[in-house]
């Protein structure tokens, strides 16, 4: 039997949220920098996300991540992270993802209890922390980008919602952040649908009300992504949140 193409994955998931890993298959990506390797895939092989997110290999819920050379010396592993509808710079589940397989794979240097890695995200360098016991990470964490705040308490005019009060920040990607008792949402499972729906009307009246533009990286604009954000329901917790991507 001929194959025509083959390309290695690992499926993984990150507190249930799924995100595949491309370990082999995929050739070095031009760019001097992780940022430029991700705007040529964008540009010019978007043919890999949609080939690894889409039916019969993919599905909605996935999230996909090739991992590539860094070209920072300092970094251990680059990485381009591919969605559903974009190539976000920077996404804390994937790079969780990336970690364990990397680790899990015995692609670099494990120490146990902890295993520490800085890799390069379009977005930048991102310092790991993995939590290892017998070969197997049981928890991850990182130190992101530099986040900062674009506008505080923005009113945006939502159709059918009349004003609606948002914080629009910066983390990897920019964020409209929106206090779900605002809109009538406690963040329960049987809102799923309504979730959806009003973040995605909040993200697009944002991306057209409020554009934004990342000040160092100008190529980062544009709200991408919508937070709704609730008292907790856990004694332990200061936050509950949920995202639209």
């Amino acid at each position: 039997m001929r194959i025509a193409k083959m390309v290695s994955a690992v499926d993984c998931h990150a507190g249930g949220e799924p995100g595949r890993v491309i370990v082999g298959g995929v050739q070095n990506v031009p760019g001097e920098t992780m940022f430029a390797k991700m705007r040529y895939l964008a540009t010019e092989r978007d043919d890999l996300r949609r080939r690894m997110l889409r039916e019969p290999r993919g599905y909605p819920g996935l999230c996909c991540n090739l991992l590539l050379p860094p070209t920072d010396p300092a970094a251990d592993a680059g990485f381009v992270i591919m969605e559903q509808t974009e190539y976000p710079p920077m996404s804390g589940s994937n790079t969780i993802c990336v970690t364990t397989v990397l680790i899990e794979l015995g692609m670099v240097p494990v120490q146990e209890p902890i295993t520490e890695l800085l890799l390069e995200a379009p977005a930048g360098l991102i310092r790991v922390r993995a939590a290892v016991r017998d070969g197997k990470v049981t928890g991850v964490t990182f130190e992101n980008v530099p986040a900062f705040v674009a506008h505080l308490d923005a009113a945006v005019e939502v159709p059918g919602l009349g004003s609606v009060a948002v914080d629009i920040a910066y983390g990897g990607m920019f964020y409209v952040i929106i206090e779900a008792a605002a809109v009538g949402l406690q963040l329960t499972p049987d809102e799923g649908r309504d979730i959806v729906r009003l973040g995605e009307q909040i993200k697009a009246a944002t991306r057209e009300q409020w554009p934004v533009v990342h000040p160092e990286q100008p190529e980062i604009s544009g709200v991408t992504i919508a937070q709704f954000s609730a008292p907790p329901t856990q004694p332990d917790a200061a936050r509950k949140n949920t995202v639209i991507i």
